[in-house]
């Protein structure tokens, strides 16, 4: 059965991916669905402000961390700024024992993501 694809919707000039019920788990084949949708968005961002809300998923792998690398990255080359919202407890502490929610901003909500884009 197909996926439904991530909503992406654009608010307050943030353009947010929200990935509902269906990545519950972000594996490696989970990931071959939306990688190219993922990465296409960040491209496309204008202006460069992107938030990935995850409140649905509760595992994922290193392969998606890759992808996060790879969207930050291009955030971050034409100053712009990427966020996560609604981590799992497990999701949030795999960033931080990797130190990642050091350099991504990592918020508990889109109203605190927005907060945080508009500072």
């Amino acid at each position: 059965m197909a996926r439904t694809p991530p909503e992406v919707t654009k608010i307050n000039d943030v353009t947010i991916i929200v990935f509902g019920s269906d990545y519950e788990n972000l594996d490696e084949q989970c990931l071959d669905d939306v990688r190219d949708l993922i990465l296409n968005t960040a491209e496309e961002a204008d202006p460069p402000r992107m938030l990935l809300d995850l409140s649905n998923t509760s595992f994922f792998g290193s392969s998606f961390i890759e992808v996060l690398f790879r969207v930050w990255n291009r955030m971050n080359g034409k100053d712009g700024k990427f966020a996560i919202t609604g981590l799992t407890p497990y999701c949030k502490e795999v960033l931080e024992i990797t130190h990642l929610d050091r350099i991504w901003g990592i918020y508990d909500s889109q109203d605190e993501a927005f907060a945080a884009f508009d500072s």
